[in-house]
């Protein structure tokens, strides 16, 4: 288990616990959109860091942009900063957003 499925878990567990114990529906709320968030970033960006490992156009690309060598936290941190970058509104087609977004088409261009 890597640093990201840890804290996606953590905030999973968290957000049990508080229903659980009848906790702050707006929290819960707002804590399950952040949940869906990072697991929508964490399944692109292991795709993508997956699709560059054999592919050098998208490891030059990742490069050339500043990110630096190819492995998961600089993926992760392309996918992640891209993501802020789309549309925040409504909240599930901001998911839908990370979802679809053509990331290895970013690092191509």
């Amino acid at each position: 288990m890597d640093d990201y499925q840890k804290e996606i878990a953590d905030l999973d567990r968290q957000i049990e616990q508080m229903v659980a114990a009848d906790g702050d529906a707006r929290t819960i709320a707002e804590l399950t959109m952040q949940a869906e968030i990072l697991k929508a970033i964490y399944i692109r960006a292991t795709d993508l860091y997956q699709r560059g490992r054999i592919d050098e156009g998208m490891r030059f690309g990742l490069h050339i942009q500043g990110y630096g060598d190819w492995n998961l936290d600089n993926v992760y941190a392309f996918v992640y900063e891209r993501s802020v970058e789309l549309d925040a509104e409504p909240h599930s087609a901001f998911v839908g957003g990370i979802k679809n977004t053509d990331f290895a088409l970013m690092l191509n261009s």
